[in-house]
C-alpha cells in the first residue's frame, strides 16, 4: 500500500509541476504593483477559471491527502514509538540550596 500511495504521489507531484509552469501569468508587471490594473480588488480583476486553473486546484488536494496518507501509513509501519522523547534517559537533579548571608 505504501508502494503504491508513493507511485500516486510522484506522479501526483510531476503532473502538479507541469500544470502550474502551463498556467499563464496574471500580468504581474510593475504597472500592476502600483494600481495600473483599474480595478478595486487587491489582487486586480479574476477572471473565470479555465481548465488548468481547477486541475492545479484538485491535483493539489490530492497532493495533500496522499501526503498525509503516507505519513499515516509510515508512522503506523514503523516499529518505533510514538514519542520524539521515548528513548531518551531522564535524570534526577536537586535544586540548588539558598547561599547563607
Amino acid at each position: 500500500m505504501v508502494i503504491l500511495l508513493t507511485i500516486i504521489h510522484v506522479l501526483l507531484c510531476l503532473f502538479l509541476i507541469g500544470v502550474i509552469l502551463l498556467q499563464q501569468g496574471k500580468s504581474a508587471d510593475l504597472a500592476s504593483a502600483f494600481g495600473g490594473q483599474g480595478s478595486q480588488t487587491a489582487f486586480g480583476p479574476r477572471g473565470a477559471s479555465n481548465v488548468l486553473s481547477k486541475s492545479t486546484t484538485w491535483c493539489a488536494i490530492a497532493f495533500m491527502f496522499t501526503s498525509i496518507g503516507l505519513f499515516a501509513l509510515m508512522q503506523r509501519n514503523s516499529g518505533v514509538g510514538h514519542s520524539v522523547l521515548s528513548g531518551t534517559k531522564t535524570t534526577q537533579t536537586t535544586p540548588a540550596t539558598p547561599a547563607r548571608k
